[in-house]
């Protein structure tokens, strides 16, 4: 039994009291953390591995609600051609892709979770509604090895492409044409849930995912999505899944209320112009939602994040990343969360720093269900802690953490990062052959690039 004890810090609890704690003392056992406290409430056992947390901030460690396996080795293409960059992710993902491509893509992204403080992560297993690639388990089960490798956690949703079917891809192995149906995809996100399932200790977890139908959409096709709706709510129920979609906007979560695949164990991404019956919708099924303030969809409509929150509908955070115009630094979607509603507003005291850290540690935990194991330092919960370098011009002088977290902070500044007990990362520095991860990660895009004939879109 391996006790840890981190000392001298400060630390930002996200517990039911939102304690600050200065000076505090952080002990963990094995995964879970056994006392948080100040340094005179908590006494630390003599045979306690210690971890110096002097002139460092301690807190949950960061889960980022949506984002998308892929986008790590293809968001520079295009050079700010936000069509040509989908384009290209597309053609890319469904017929030039190998096993290489994604296991580079799944180590590279997760290096850069892991080095930015994230410790949970929920995952697209492709760019969105039209290539998602559950043609096979391979991509899925790439994906989860690497996040056990890593060391941090991935739910990874997989799931449906839109209608209509079948779609065209080429197999993995480049070998052979493949024409895709719904039931294909369906029975591969079934076995993928069957083999990856054990989220909490095993850092790898499965949920679903379908696309948004707008209700112009479903006037084309009612009873072709309804049937598409109940097969997918049958396999989340078969295994006990998560749901998730990205996309809602104008009306789609008051039509997906309706078409019975909303519930507590629902996170919907963007939600941007909300109808008043979508809101209602969301806080009648306790479906949280997923706002991505620094994603084009935020650019071309308004999410209602605080309007939501007031209401009491679950609100958490997420990158959507990566893509031409952000990555995985959650402290920058913080500040730019802060942003987006102060600007919209006209009011510095719309959102709090306190409100966006929440957005990112207990509510995102409450979105997928593990509120009662991760988001906060709390006794008997997971022991996924971050801590800050707080020995920096932009971070001084130590003062007010929860502002200096959430509006000066960056994705460099975490210096240690532990999940499930495990130091994953001390000093910046990881177990891990980053190098070869880089090189993987070149080598794999070049070769897709040259396989798809999209060199052109290296242009700036």
């Amino acid at each position: 039994m391996t006790i840890h004890a981190i000392t001298n810090t400060t630390a930002i609890t996200m517990d039911s009291h939102r304690r600050v704690i200065e000076n505090a003392t952080i002990l963990f056992e094995n995964d879970r953390i056994t006392a948080v406290g100040s340094a005179d409430e908590v006494a630390v056992p003599a045979e306690a591995e210690r971890i110096e947390g002097a002139n460092m901030i301690s807190l949950p460690g960061l889960i980022d609600s949506h984002a998308h396996a892929g986008h790590g080795l293809t968001r520079n293409l295009g050079g700010g051609d936000g069509d040509a960059w989908f384009q290209a992710c597309e053609a890319i993902y469904t017929r030039e892709s190998t096993p290489g491509f994604w296991q580079a893509e799944a180590r590279l992204s997760g290096l850069e979770r892991l080095k930015a403080g994230i410790t949970t992560c929920t995952m697209l297993l492709g760019g969105g509604a039209d290539h998602y690639r559950t043609d096979t388990v391979e991509a899925g089960n790439l994906h989860c090895e690497a996040t056990r490798e890593i060391g941090i956690r991935t739910m990874l949703a997989v799931g449906l492409n839109r209608r209509p079917f079948p779609k065209a891809y080429r197999s993995l192995d480049l070998a052979k044409e493949v024409s895709l149906s719904f039931e294909d995809q369906l029975e591969v996100c079934g076995e993928l849930a069957r083999t990856n399932r054990y989220f909490l200790n095993d850092c790898a977890g499965i949920c679903l995912i379908m696309p948004v139908y707008s209700p112009e959409d479903f006037a084309q096709a009612p009873e072709d999505i309804r049937r598409m709706c109940r097969a997918v709510m049958d396999l989340r129920e078969d295994h006990g899944l998560l749901f998730t979609q990205d996309g809602h906007r104008s009306g789609s979560i008051a039509l997906a209320e309706e078409l019975a695949i909303l519930g507590p164990w629902a996170y919907l991404s963007h939600s941007v112009d909300l109808t008043p019956e979508d809101m209602a919708a969301a806080k009648r099924s306790g479906a949280s939602i997923v706002h991505n303030p620094s994603a084009i969809m935020s650019v071309l409509g308004r999410c209602p994040a605080p309007e939501l929150r007031d209401m009491g509908v679950n609100v958490a955070l997420g990158s959507d990343a990566a893509a031409p115009d952000r990555g995985y630094d959650m402290f920058r979607h913080m500040a730019q969360c802060l942003h987006y509603h102060r600007r919209h507003f006209r009011d510095p005291e719309v959102m709090m720093p306190s409100d966006v850290l929440q957005m990112c540690t207990i509510d995102a935990a409450k979105a997928i269900g593990m509120e009662a194991e991760l988001g906060s330092l709390e006794v008997g919960k997971k022991a996924d802690i971050i801590m800050l370098d707080r020995r920096k011009p932009h971070l001084y002088p130590p003062m007010m953490p929860l502002t200096t977290v959430a509006q000066f902070a960056n994705a460099a500044d975490v210096d240690t990062v532990i999940v499930n007990g495990k130091i994953r990362m001390k000093n910046r520095q990881t177990a891990l052959d980053e190098s070869a991860i880089l090189d993987a990660a070149a080598s794999e895009m070049d070769a897709a690039l040259s396989r798809s004939g999209l060199t052109h879109l290296l242009v700036e």
